[in-house]
């Protein structure tokens, strides 16, 4: 395939909102050429074979946000041909304490809620209700939100729409339930410490704790959702969504490029004027003939990228918070692990924790920098939906911990020493590994015994892999009010609104903007739909 000199569309950057994007406008019908720094396409999708017989999904494993996005259902003819599968089971999610009680969803809102009551009595009827509200009289509502441009014509008539059905006082009670911490959620609307243990974990998906502002209703829609459609994972490894959507790509005029390290955004005029005509790649000028679609964080756009940026725009991007680390833990077993309740088996992710209040407690320590002495954590079981991805018999553990600080102050257990200059390494790494081993032991007598290789992933290590994730924060910055919806990345200065910078024909993408941080491709979709008329069939 030849060469673009002159593409329509550049995007920077190859993770899931780039190959959306991209996948997209390719289509529809324009040349897109898609520069990646990185040896490999992807950005948090990576696949390794890191034991021999073992497929393990590094980063990103699970698919629920993606396989209900718009994007994919106009996209999955396209990509179903390259052999890109999901995988499902019967099964959604559940929770496990040290004590060894424990729940295994079904993937049913009224099943899970009949089985939530049998050991929360009251609980299970207040979820379902919960879910209820999420998925039909607020529906219109929050998936609107999320899933337009916050400054389209289309939020308005959706804001009208709802003003003319809710009154001012309607729309005043879905802010503030919007607003709102799961902690004090839950304490008012669930009768049973059990029943916050378990829905709490999900709170810390979009980077938030418990005692967080607007918690709640990211908690409550995160657990919901999961339960009503599973945690799908790509059949034989989630790279090969990557691979899929780069046939897509190349098959429809556009290329790709990796290792290519894009060093400027290339614009012509000054001020309001100013305009983006392409990028700078080892001091040669590569010209975009429409627009170029940028998939970094604020910090990256707006401080080393380009030259000419208004001060009110250059001291927003560097007030932009990220979040605390995250950590992966990946387990290759040579059986399945010894559940304390065999029920688990059937769980594709089973989170870990002692109650709700430990999430917050845990949370607070990351915050003040400090390792946690009780983690919460999940449990990914991808064999459990996708068993090609282990030897006969062998078994996988995916683990993920959201709790943990960017910078290191101490241990709140006062059992792992802390280097002098903050950052993490090698030994505190496998330090909070042995710890999570441990606590598996609990509910897994024996565990260890069967541990065939062990791979950890510390807050650093996640920012080698993809420089998006600063500091190890795996949202590329907090989702907390002042950074989420109309105001992400941050709020409108002059002509920065959402994805359409102050730059003409420059537009930024990713889980730093609007709708924040998950696989779903959200921003790479609603820039597409602005860049180019879907092609009729």
């Amino acid at each position: 395939m030849a060469t673009l000199s002159n593409p329509q569309v550049i995007v920077v950057g190859s993770g899931m909102n780039s190959l959306m994007c991209a996948a997209l406008l390719a289509v529809r019908g324009k040349s897109v050429l898609v520069l990646e720094r990185n040896d490999r396409l992807g950005g948090c999708i990576r696949t390794e074979e890191l034991f021999a017989g073992y497929t393990h999904d590094l980063l990103s494993c699970w698919y629920s946000l993606f396989v209900g996005s718009p994007g994919y259902q106009e996209l999955e003819p396209y990509l179903k041909p390259h052999g890109l599968e999901f995988a499902q089971c019967d099964y959604s999610t559940g929770l496990v304490q040290p004590d060894g009680q424990s729940i295994a969803l079904k993937r049913d809102i009224g099943e899970a809620a009949k089985q939530l009551d049998a050991i929360a009595p009251g609980d299970g009827l207040v979820f379902r209700k919960m879910a209820e509200k999420l998925f039909s009289e607020d529906a219109a509502l929050t998936f609107g939100l999320l899933g337009q441009n916050p400054y389209s014509g289309g939020m308005f008539k959706l804001l009208f729409s709802e003003w003319r059905k809710r009154g001012v006082d309607g729309l005043l009670d879905f802010a503030k339930s919007g607003v709102e911490s799961f902690r004090r959620w839950s304490e008012r609307e669930l009768q049973h410490d059990f029943s916050r243990a378990l829905m709490s974990p999900w709170v810390l998906h979009t980077g938030l704790g418990p005692d967080e502002a607007s918690s709640a209703l990211i908690g409550k829609l995160t657990f919901a959702a999961v339960v009503a459609g599973g945690m799908p994972v790509v059949k034989g490894g989630s790279y090969r969504i990557v691979e899929a959507f780069a046939k897509v790509i190349e098959q429809h005029g556009g290329e790709l490029r990796t290792g290519t390290h894009v060093e400027k955004i290339i614009t012509q005029g000054s001020g309001k004027n100013s305009r983006a005509v392409g990028v700078s790649v080892n001091g040669q000028v590569i010209h975009a003939n429409e627009s170029v679609v940028c998939n970094v964080t604020p910090t990256q756009l707006y401080g080393s990228l380009l030259d000419e940026v208004s001060p009110q725009v250059q001291q927003r991007a560097k007030g932009y918070r990220y979040g605390r680390g995250g950590m992966q833990i990946h387990f290759a077993l040579s059986a399945p692990p010894p559940w304390c309740n065999p029920e688990l088996l059937n769980v594709p992710l089973v989170h870990f924790t002692e109650s709700m209040e430990q999430v917050c407690l845990s949370v607070t320590q990351a915050n003040n920098g400090y390792l946690p002495n009780k983690p919460t954590f999940g449990i990914g079981q991808p064999t459990t939906l996708d068993p090609s991805r282990a030897p006969e018999g062998g078994w996988i553990l995916w683990i993920q911990m959201q709790e943990l600080p960017r910078r290191l102050k101490g241990d709140a257990a006062g059992e792992i020493e802390i280097p002098e200059d903050g950052r993490w390494n090698e030994t505190v790494r496998e330090a909070v590994a042995d710890r999570i081993q441990r606590r598996l032991e609990t509910v897994m007598p024996g565990f260890s015994q069967l541990i065939i290789g062990r791979k950890a992933i510390s807050p650093a290590d996640l920012e080698n892999y993809n420089c998006n994730l600063v500091g190890g924060d795996p949202y590329s910055g907090t989702c907390s009010p002042d950074q989420f919806f109309w105001l992400r990345p941050f709020a409108a200065s002059g002509q920065t609104k959402a994805h359409q910078t102050a730059v003409k024909n420059l537009f930024h993408i990713g889980a730093s903007t609007h709708p924040g941080p998950g696989l779903g491709g959200g921003s790479g979709y609603l820039v597409a739909e602005k860049l180019a008329a879907k092609k009729k069939r």
